[in-house]
C-alpha cells in the first residue's frame, strides 16, 4: 500500500473518531414552565438575582412526606434547610407538626420571639458559648426554653459545662444525647460514655435528660453493600443504647422521651417494620435541591431555583490572554454563545435553558459568571437563567427574601433567618 494511501486513511480514521468524540448539541429554549416564572419574575419587577420557591410544588412534597410517615412518626421539620419562618410556618400548617430542628443560635433566638408553639431540638451540638448567648439574648414571653428547648450533647465534657452555665444561670435545660450509629461524626460510641453521661444528668439540678438523636444519611451514601442492611445496622446500634439507657434509668426514664431519627435521604427508609425511634426528621426532600435526586427521593420533585437576569450576550467564549475560545467553540457546539450572569458561583447547576455550562478556563465568578451554551439557546440581555441549589441551607440565606411563585404570579416574598439574634 501506497504511503499516500496510509496518511488519507488515518486521517479518515482520525476525522472518523473525532466526528464520534465531538460533544453534540445541548442547548435549548426555555420550556413553557421556565417562561412562565420568568414572565412573573418581569411582572413582579425582579431586578437582580432570586431564591424563587414553587408553592405548588412545595405543598406537593409536603403531601408525599406526610404519605409515607402517616401516624407512625412523629414529624420533626429540619430548619436549617427551610431557614424562613413564613416557610416553617406553612410547612408546621400543612404538616400538622410543630416540632423543628435547628442548628444555629441567633435562629433560635428568632423562631422563640416569633414561633412560640415550637417544640425544638438541636441538630448539633452547640458550643457551651452559643447556649449562654442563646438566654442573653431571650428576652421572654410565651415561650418556655425549659420545657420547649431541647440542647444536644455528646460528650461528658460539652455535659460538664452545659452543667456549670446551666448552674450559672439557675436554668432548668432540656438535654439530648447525640448517639453514633455509623456516621462517625462524633456523639456516644460506647456504653461507658453514655453510662457517664446518664449518670451525670441524673445528679443533675439543672439538666434533664429527655431522649436520644442519631443520625444515619451516610446509608444511602456508601457505594458498597445493600442500604438496608446498613440501616439495620444503625438501628441495631440505635436500639442498644436506648436498651441500656431504659435499664439504667429504670423509673426515671423520662415520659414524652424524643427519641429522633432519619434525615431527608433515609425518612422512606422507615415506611414498614418496628423501629426504636418515634419521630423523623427531614427538611431539604421538601425543596429538593440536586444533591438530594436520590432514589429514595423519587416521588418528591423540585421546588427551589435561582433565578438570575442575563447581563449581556457575545457569540463565542473570548478568553483573555488565549485565543482559544473560537477553537472551543469549533469544536463544541456547546461554545458557541457566551452569557453572563448577575452574580454567580453559588452552590447551584444550570437548570434552565438546558444546555449551560461553565467556562474552566475563564473559571467562576461571584459577580459575573459565565456560561457557555449552543447556538439553539436563544437567551437575549435581561432574560433570566435559572439553576437549581445542591443545597437549600446555606444558599437560601443569600438573596434577601424569597419569591413565592404560584398560579403564574409571584404571589408572596419570605424574609429568610437573619445573624442577628431577632
Amino acid at each position: 500500500m501506497k504511503r499516500r494511501a496510509v496518511l488519507l486513511g488515518g486521517v479518515a480514521g482520525a476525522l472518523g473518531l473525532g466526528a464520534v468524540l465531538r460533544p453534540g448539541d445541548k442547548g435549548r429554549n426555555h420550556q413553557p414552565y421556565f417562561r412562565e416564572v420568568s414572565a412573573a419574575l418581569d411582572h413582579a419587577g425582579a431586578s437582580g438575582p432570586t431564591l424563587v420557591i414553587d408553592r405548588s410544588a412545595l405543598e406537593a412534597n409536603i403531601a408525599t412526606l406526610k404519605s409515607h410517615i402517616r401516624d407512625r412518626f412523629a414529624y420533626r421539620i429540619v430548619a436549617k434547610s427551610l431557614p424562613s419562618l413564613p416557610l416553617l410556618e406553612l410547612v408546621m400548617q400543612q404538616s400538622g407538626s410543630n416540632r423543628l430542628m435547628l442548628f444555629h443560635q441567633p435562629f433560635i433566638n428568632q423562631v422563640a420571639a416569633r414561633v412560640p408553639r415550637a417544640d425544638i431540638l438541636l441538630g448539633k451540638p452547640m458550643p457551651v458559648a452559643a447556649a449562654h448567648n442563646f438566654y442573653r439574648s431571650f428576652d421572654g414571653g410565651q415561650f418556655d426554653p425549659g420545657r420547649q428547648l431541647r440542647w444536644l450533647i455528646d460528650t461528658p465534657q460539652r455535659l460538664a459545662q452545659y452543667e456549670a452555665l446551666a448552674t450559672g444561670l439557675n436554668e432548668s435545660m432540656q438535654v439530648c444525647i447525640e448517639l453514633d450509629v455509623g456516621l462517625h461524626r462524633g456523639g456516644v460510641d460506647n456504653d461507658a460514655q453514655l453510662l457517664e453521661m446518664l449518670k451525670s444528668l441524673s445528679q443533675s439540678a439543672h439538666l434533664h435528660f429527655c431522649g436520644f438523636m442519631g443520625y444515619e444519611p451516610h446509608i444511602v451514601k456508601i457505594p458498597v453493600g445493600d442500604t438496608l442492611t446498613y440501616r439495620d445496622r444503625a438501628v441495631s446500634r440505635y436500639q442498644h443504647f436506648l436498651t441500656l439507657a431504659r435499664d439504667y434509668l429504670g423509673e426515671a426514664w423520662p415520659d414524652a422521651a424524643v427519641l429522633n431519627a432519619a434525615g431527608s435521604p433515609t425518612y422512606q427508609l422507615y415506611d414498614q417494620g418496628d423501629f426504636p425511634f418515634n419521630e423523623l426528621s427531614a427538611g431539604s426532600c421538601l425543596v429538593k435541591p440536586t444533591g438530594f435526586d436520590l432514589p429514595t427521593l423519587a416521588d418528591h420533585q423540585p421546588a427551589s431555583y435561582i433565578a438570575t437576569p442575563v447581563l449581556k450576550v457575545m457569540d463565542a467564549p473570548q478568553i483573555p490572554g488565549i485565543d482559544l475560545g473560537g477553537l472551543q467553540a469549533a469544536w463544541n457546539p456547546n461554545r458557541a454563545r457566551s452569557f453572563y450572569t448577575y452574580g454567580g458561583y453559588w452552590k447551584a447547576k444550570p437548570e434552565s435553558p438546558p444546555g449551560l455550562f461553565s467556562n474552566a478556563l475563564l473559571g467562576r465568578s461571584t459577580n459575573q459568571d459565565l456560561f457557555n451554551g449552543s447556538a439553539g439557546i436563544d437567551l437575549q440581555v435581561d432574560d433570566w437563567i435559572f439553576l437549581r441549589p445542591t443545597q437549600s441551607e446555606f444558599v437560601f440565606l443569600q438573596f434577601g427574601d424569597i419569591a413565592v411563585y404560584d398560579g403564574g404570579e409571584i404571589v408572596e416574598r419570605w424574609p429568610v433567618f437573619s445573624e442577628q439574634a431577632a
